[in-house]
């Protein structure tokens, strides 16, 4: 078994054991060096959002002092959602090593599956030159100063 998904799966476990939320734990690895691992923790916290690879990101982020994780790999137990591929997307992680599948998933419960086989129509443009001004003061802004 590789030692990063060991500990994925030993947060997994931690987390539902726990009651924190589904059996999702993830480790993020920079160098050979664990800079980050989370387990899903939606119930505890209350939050949708706090699924096992964005507690990772979000540790792995502190951990570095950086919301560029360039360079690092993901471990997880399972596939990550649209939300948590969004985020490692964004996070500049370019390997993902998964245990279950989105099947594997849908067999337990979540709904991952549903999400990958539908296009969602949920979205309206509104307001867009207003919000297109704040668009350009940022832009104003960072040309002025480095984020």
């Amino acid at each position: 078994m590789n030692q990063y998904m060991k500990i994925a799966i030993e947060e997994a476990r931690e987390g539902i054991y726990a009651g924190h939320g589904g059996p999702f734990g993830c480790v993020i690895v920079k160098d050979g060096i664990v800079i980050g691992q989370g387990h899903n923790e939606v119930i505890k916290r209350k939050d949708p959002t706090c699924h096992g690879e964005m507690m990772a990101i979000h540790s792995a982020c502190h951990t570095l002092e950086t919301f560029d994780l360039t360079g690092c790999e993901l471990y997880t137990t399972a596939q990550p959602c649209p939300m948590c591929l969004g985020a490692i997307l964004w996070a500049n992680i370019r390997k993902v090593y998964y245990g279950c599948n989105i099947s594997d998933t849908n067999e337990i419960g979540f709904r991952d599956k549903e999400f990958f086989s539908h296009s969602w129509n949920i979205s309206e443009e509104l307001d867009r030159p207003e919000c297109l001004e704040v668009f350009q003061e940022y832009q104003e802004l960072k040309d002025k100063k480095s984020y």
